[in-house]
């Protein structure tokens, strides 16, 4: 979050097709520009325990708006995966900030917040998540040209890669919204993300250390990844267990 916040501020834009603000809103500099302070400070909040709690509350509703900017897309073009796909990447990260917002953000029990925090706030982050892997998944299958393409070079049969991991995208779906071995399925998706970001997104960024794409890409793959993570460290496995971070 620190990373895309320093690239908004710097640009003085949107996290490119992730984060599609169209061209005619009115002062989208200046919300290009407020967009960036917010990932950058609420970035910078979670590493510390003085400032955490209000960073997950800044977050939390920061990351819904983020998430629904694809909302038109799917409207317009509900037939096309690839709209599902972004949407999907973007619902596993929000996912990931309600898993932290449900643990951290120790709202009074009378707020009209509280049905998103504690244990149901993180199960319904859990289902978000799990649901919205399904159409990554897919979108690997269905593109798989595309997908193949970013595979590394070095690495035989690369459409059985992009085979293979759509296939494992739903199948960790399917296990994290039917409970079975959902923290194995949930950190397997993790680390395929994470995988992805470091195998795809790093190296282009040092084939093209000056370009916005490639870091874009990566701090949004890892952003992610990390949502993937939160989600499946507080996947509870017995009814005493409680959430963490």
């Amino acid at each position: 979050m620190i990373g895309l916040g320093i690239l908004a501020l710097v640009y003085g834009d949107f996290a490119l097709v992730w984060q599609p603000v169209a061209p005619w809103v009115p002062g989208r500099t200046a919300l290009a520009y407020l967009s960036g302070l917010i990932m950058l400070f609420g970035g910078a909040g979670l590493l510390f325990d003085a400032t955490v709690t209000w960073s997950v509350r800044m977050l939390f509703p920061y990351l819904i708006v983020w998430a629904l900017l694809k909302v038109p897309a799917l409207v317009v073009a509900p037939q096309i995966e690839g709209v599902w796909l972004g949407f999907g990447e973007l619902v596993v990260l929000l996912a990931g900030g309600w898993t932290l917002f449900a643990v951290l953000a120790g709202l009074p029990e009378r707020s009209f917040l509280s049905f998103a925090t504690g244990e149901r706030g993180v199960r319904i982050a859990r289902i978000l998540f799990a649901v919205s892997i399904l159409p990554i998944g897919l979108a690997h299958i269905i593109y798989v040209k595309e997908t193949a393409a970013l595979v590394p070079a070095w690495l035989p049969f690369r459409a059985g890669w992009a085979y293979l991991t759509g296939v494992g995208q739903i199948a960790c779906g399917l296990g994290v919204l039917f409970s079975i071995f959902p923290r194995v399925a949930a950190a397997t998706e993790a680390g395929m993300i994470s995988l992805f970001a470091l195998l795809v997104w790093f190296p282009a960024i040092l084939a093209a250390p000056k370009k916005r794409l490639p870091w874009t890409a990566f701090f949004i793959s890892w952003a992610i990844a990390a949502g993937a993570w939160v989600v499946a460290q507080n996947i509870v496995r017995k009814r005493s267990d409680r959430p963490k971070v």
